[in-house]
This record gives structure tokens, C-alpha cells and sequence, in this order.
């Protein structure tokens, strides 16, 4: 009887065990740069030209526009911008300003919430809200979608790929680890030892606590043009090649 017990144990330890790497195996998926149960999705682009795409989630917010927009003009530099519906409801100039200086905006949401266990009325209400807002500013192109925390569960991917949306995530993500965002040389050293050809950077500078970030963009660039690369937008890059894991 003593066996019976401990054997019961052992299996529901082990039944246990696999739920939880089961689990651990379905949130890595979710969250893969690379990889969507659905559609389409670019971490980066497979070409070899020396071309990247210098990427801003967020906003738009005045701090982050003013900071960075003059500096791209200046250098003759064209970003992708993923905006969000709320802030770009609340700054429609700076939108349009973006949409004025030809830089590509893409959709990151309403709300920026993790995209994960979502029912499909509000995935909907979160991406078409935020695309009349773009549409608004007078962006006529095709926009591209990034979600929040680069999270995607099962019935986003699917409803991206419903409506023919392509999912663009990011191989070069310098200010997600604190140790690198602490200062902007920081940031821009490691920008500058992992960019590859189609490369696509990620970066935040709308808000105040992203100081360094909005700092080291100049090195970013002044860096990249030395090491002989060209900036384009993300849905330049992506005509020039295929899309990349």
C-alpha cells in the first residue's frame, strides 16, 4: 500500500512537471521575435545589402518628436514610428508632423496592453481604433502592426492574418536590458556590434524616463553610416529581400 502511495506521487509530480514545461514552452512561443502561430511576421530581413531599420515604439509624445525628429531631418534619416492609438488621439500634430517629414508609422495598439488571452472584439477595437487615428494624420500607405512587449497569443496573429497585416518585430533591442540602457555609449556599442544587413532596431525615446536612449540615437547613426549602412524604413527593407528568423 506504502508503494501504491509514493507511486502516486511520483506521477503526479511528473504530471506536474510537464504542464509547467508545457507552459513554459507555450509563453516562449508567444513571445518568439521570430516565430507567430499565424501570418506573417519580419524580426529582420535577409539581403545583402547594408541596409537597417531604425525602429520607435511609443508615443507620439513631444519629448520623444522633438528629441529625435529634428535630429533624423538633419541626418536625412527616414524611421518607422509605432505609435500608439491613445497618444496619437492625444497628439494628433505630432502625427502629422511624422506623417509632414515622410516617416512611416505603424500600429502598436490603443492601449499598449500584452496582446495575450484576448478576446477577438477587443484585439479588433485595439488595432482599428489606433489605424483611423494614423489614417487621421493623413498616412495614406499601408501600415504595419508591432505588438506591445512583442507578445501575440493565438487569436491576434490570427486576426493579423485575416486582414492581410504583417507583424514586424526586431533583432536589435539595445535599452530592453538595463545594464546596456544605463548609458547612451552603452546603447550604442551594443547597436553597433550586432546590426547585420537587414537588420531591424528596435528603440524607445518617447517618454522621460528614456533618456539614454533618446541620447544615444545620434551614435546610432553617425556609428552605423560610418560602418558603411543605409537607413531605410521597415517596409523598404522588406522589399529589398526576404523576411528572416
Amino acid at each position: 500500500m506504502r508503494f501504491f502511495r509514493s507511486h502516486r506521487w511520483i506521477v503526479a509530480l511528473t504530471a506536474a512537471a510537464g504542464v509547467c514545461l508545457l507552459l513554459i514552452g507555450a509563453y516562449t512561443l508567444v513571445s518568439s521575435r521570430t516565430w507567430q502561430t499565424f501570418g506573417r511576421i519580419v524580426p529582420r530581413v535577409e539581403t545583402r545589402e547594408k541596409v537597417v531599420a531604425l525602429t520607435f515604439d511609443d508615443g507620439p509624445t513631444p519629448l520623444g518628436i522633438d528629441s529625435v525628429l529634428p535630429m533624423l531631418q538633419r541626418r536625412g534619416v527616414r524611421a518607422t514610428f509605432f505609435v500608439t492609438g491613445a497618444e496619437t488621439e492625444r497628439h494628433p500634430d505630432l502625427a502629422r508632423r511624422l506623417v509632414a517629414a515622410g516617416e512611416e508609422l505603424g500600429n502598436h495598439t490603443w492601449s499598449h496592453p500584452r496582446m495575450l488571452l484576448k478576446p477577438p472584439a477587443f484585439i479588433r477595437g485595439e488595432i482599428e481604433r489606433t489605424d483611423l487615428q494614423i489614417r487621421a494624420a493623413g498616412y495614406h500607405r499601408p501600415i504595419l502592426f508591432r505588438p506591445p512587449f512583442g507578445k501575440k497569443g493565438i487569436a491576434l496573429p490570427l486576426y493579423l492574418s485575416r486582414h492581410g497585416r504583417t507583424t514586424v518585430t526586431w533583432d536589435v533591442e539595445p535599452d530592453s536590458y538595463a545594464e546596456v540602457a544605463a548609458t547612451p555609449e552603452g546603447i550604442v556599442r551594443h547597436v553597433l556590434e550586432r546590426t547585420r544587413p537587414g537588420s531591424i532596431i528596435l528603440l524607445h525615446v518617447m517618454y522621460p524616463s528614456r533618456a539614454t536612449s533618446r541620447a544615444a540615437v545620434p551614435g546610432i547613426v553617425d556609428g552605423l553610416r560610418a560602418r558603411g549602412y543605409r537607413f531605410v524604413t521597415v517596409s523598404e527593407m522588406v522589399a529589398l529581400g526576404h523576411d528572416a528568423g
